[in-house]
């Protein structure tokens, strides 16, 4: 089985997944992009990598037994998909504490208010293969937790249940 946890940068995908105590191996596709540099170039106006996602297909293969980390993780196939999703207004903080452009951070956190990667998973994945799991404020332990109860198959699929909408 391939599970993807996605979100919005700032949820908390990297922290949780390290936590993990399931059997699967974890990919952090971020790390692997940079690594083995399976990018088309870089945009300068966001100063970030762009990702070749057919490369990073490939890469991928047919592992099984894996989740998959990344805010790209719902563009490629997985049996479940994870949804982090945190507070916008927290979002936006925790990435300007990470050295985030303000410009950068709001724009996730508005991404994140119009539910962006939730409803790009939806499309690619149906909703009854999503879980959203609100993080604002839970702990990364709980949140890892969570995760392994929908990699377990205790936890019924739940996209649409997190309205940030009011943020905008």
């Amino acid at each position: 089985m391939r599970v993807a946890v996605t979100g919005t940068p700032g949820t908390g995908k990297t922290t949780a997944t390290e936590l993990l105590a399931s059997d699967f191996e974890v990919v952090h596709l971020n790390e692997v992009i940079r690594e083995q540099e399976l990018t088309t170039g870089h945009d300068d106006e966001r100063d970030t990598l762009v990702a070749d996602l057919d490369a990073v297909e490939s890469w991928l293969g047919d592992r099984e037994d894996v989740v998959v980390e990344s805010h790209l993780a719902h563009e490629f196939d997985a049996d479940r998909v994870v949804v982090l999703r945190c507070a916008p207004d927290v979002i936006e903080r925790r990435l300007r504490e990470r050295g985030e452009s303000a410009e950068s951070a709001r724009e996730n956190a508005e991404s994140e208010a119009l539910d962006v990667i939730l409803g790009h998973a939806v499309q690619n994945h149906g909703e009854d293969s999503v879980y959203e799991i609100e993080t604002t404020d839970r702990s990364p332990e709980s949140v890892a937790a969570a995760i392994e109860a929908v990699i377990a198959g205790e936890r019924e699929p739940s996209a649409g249940t997190v309205d940030y909408t009011d943020y905008l």
